[in-house]
């Protein structure tokens, strides 16, 4: 016989809100992608095209951790207009050692949310200036609120700007961040200007034409992109890579197929075998991070299994110590 432990949507929200250890364990995944022998193969996606919608199913093994997930989350970017959300699915956690399922967790696709909120908080605890304060996020859904959240952990983040197409959505995101992070957050009607001055932009969106222009950047900014999972999704100007100081993959491999640089590569901006550091690489001090104060530098996001893995593990090990969730005997 074998238990298995499922938890829904309210248990996952109760057991695992974005916080520090959330984002210190997306951060021990980024560094066991660059320094065990993590198994991840590549994103298996279906497309749906008539109703915006894909599916992407992605999974990792890591040694010396005791289970293994396998997500499955649809995006179907046209639910806001129905009243639904765009993103749900559900996580399932496997026992590494006899393969009998351990948990089924019914997140509805907040463990995503989670655990993409926490790396881009990685990739600013690592990227962006220690004095970073003011945030640019370009987007205004649920992943625009909680990378503020994230990057305010990591952070000394005092002011915020938010743009999105739809300028009464950037309102309202601006208006429920200010009362929820006690800062002043601004809706933008203009992305230059959102961007100008900011320490730190996030782009959080599943545009198919970049939203964001290299031109626009600074000296000293950082650049986090996680809405670019998909090959026909930009959000970032492709010039960004090679004008950037410091380009970073979550990643190589993958951003090579679907990510920014996928679109860099495209437009013959740089080569398809040409290195480039990934973010483990800088996280478990491999690889030098950002070289100065001056530097501008972009981080991109495409999302990886490994951090499926350690969120669900992180998820089912909460549970397990506060006996959260239903128990099914098979």
């Amino acid at each position: 016989m074998s238990e298995m432990r499922i938890l829904t949507q309210s248990d996952l929200r109760a057991l695992v809100p974005l916080d520090l250890a959330a984002v210190d364990a997306i951060e021990a995944a980024f560094a066991a992608l660059a320094t065990r022998a993590v198994a991840m193969p590549p994103i298996l996606r279906l497309d749906i095209p008539e109703h915006r919608g894909e599916v992407d199913v992605k999974t990792a093994y890591v040694p010396g951790l005791s289970g293994f997930a396998i997500k499955i989350s649809p995006g179907f970017f046209d639910n806001p207009k129905l009243g639904l959300p765009s993103v749900n699915g559900m996580m399932v956690l496997f026992s590494s050692t006899t393969g009998l399922v351990e948990a089924l967790l019914l997140d509805n696709g907040y463990l995503t949310d989670v655990r993409t909120a926490a790396a881009g908080a990685v990739a600013a605890r690592h990227l962006a200036r220690s004095d970073a304060r003011v945030a640019a996020i370009l987007g205004a859904g649920v992943q625009a609120r909680l990378q503020l959240r994230g990057l305010k952990l990591v952070r000394p983040i005092a002011e915020a700007r938010i743009w999105a197409r739809d300028l009464e959505k950037a309102e309202a995101t601006a208006a429920a961040l200010s009362t929820a992070l006690s800062i002043p957050v601004a809706a933008v009607s203009d992305a230059r200007a959102a961007v100008a001055g900011a320490d730190v932009i996030v782009t959080t969106t599943p545009s198919e034409t970049p939203i964001l222009e290299a031109g626009w950047l600074a000296p000293g900014q950082h650049v986090t992109a996680m809405g670019s999972d998909a090959e026909h999704k930009n959000e970032v100007d492709p010039a960004l890579v090679t004008r950037a100081d410091l380009y970073v993959a979550d990643s190589l491999q993958q951003t090579r197929r679907l990510g920014e640089l996928h679109h860099a590569i495209a437009a013959g901006l740089v080569s398809a075998d040409r290195a480039f550091p990934e973010l483990g690489e800088i996280v478990c001090g491999r690889l030098s991070g950002r070289a100065d104060a001056k530097a501008l530098t972009f981080c991109d996001l495409t999302g990886t299994g490994v951090q499926d893995t350690a969120i669900a593990t992180l998820a089912n090990a909460r549970a397990v110590e506060a006996g959260a969730g239903a128990l099914f005997t098979s």
